[in-house]
């Protein structure tokens, strides 16, 4: 189902728009054929595994048992050292871009998502200029836990939670509990999980885009109820 099937936000009811990290604004493609490297498993088998898993609802680990590859835990350091730090490469072309046109059309922007602490000042040295930049690392705290958004909330200065829009591209760590915790939920289609979840129903999401740029020219286009 494309985007234009869903209804817009009116940019008149939002003040943040807060971008989580993997496969919102960093392509994870990497991380991937960086394990698959390591692993020695080809990086097509691999990505076939981790679509099955998330076919059927299973975290993303369970790739690894399904190539055979249980050991994993113990490669995490050497998988750490072998993928470094985030690259100006790993942003996915349209982050930056979006990110200015939100800011340009007077929205206030924050990144948030599952990740090490040392992502922060990662994305920073790429260039993301975000009023607030952490990961669930920092914070203790790591989605789908409702405890997440409030606290991002407290951090965001306790802006009324329909104020501010989380857009991510799962549909289990980011468009429900973004919903339950009473943000507007953006789900951006792109990634392994935007391309394989679904909605649970056409009003679970606020607003369905399959890239950034399309977020920031749908809402800071001309306003839309």
């Amino acid at each position: 189902m494309t985007s234009s099937d869903r209804r817009l936000i009116d940019r008149r009811t939002l003040d943040w728009v807060t971008l989580d990290v993997g496969e919102t604004i960093i392509d994870e493609t990497r991380a991937w054929r960086t394990w698959a490297e390591l692993l020695a498993v080809p990086f097509l088998t691999l990505a076939a595994a981790l679509g099955a898993v998330i076919e059927r609802d299973d975290v993303h680990q369970s790739a690894f048992d399904l190539v055979d590859r249980a050991d994993w835990r113990s490669r995490i350091a050497e998988f750490e050292v072998r993928y470094g730090a985030f690259r100006r490469d790993d942003l996915y072309p349209d982050a930056l871009r979006a990110m200015a046109g939100l800011k340009a059309a007077g929205f206030r922007v924050a990144v948030a998502g599952n990740q090490p602490a040392s992502r922060t000042a990662e994305l920073r040295r790429l260039g993301i200029d975000a009023e607030l930049v952490v990961m669930s690392d920092e914070l203790r705290l790591a989605k789908p836990d409702l405890a997440f958004y409030r606290r991002l909330l407290e951090l965001l200065g306790d802006p009324a939670p329909e104020r501010v829009a989380y857009v991510g591209d799962r549909v289990d760590n980011d468009v429900l509990p973004a919903r339950v915790a009473g943000l507007r939920a953006v789900w951006v289609r792109r990634g392994p999980w935007g391309v394989i979840q679904s909605l649970p129903d056409r009003s679970a999401a606020d607003l369905v885009v399959g890239s950034l740029d399309e977020l920031a020219r749908r809402l800071a286009g001309p306003a839309h109820e």
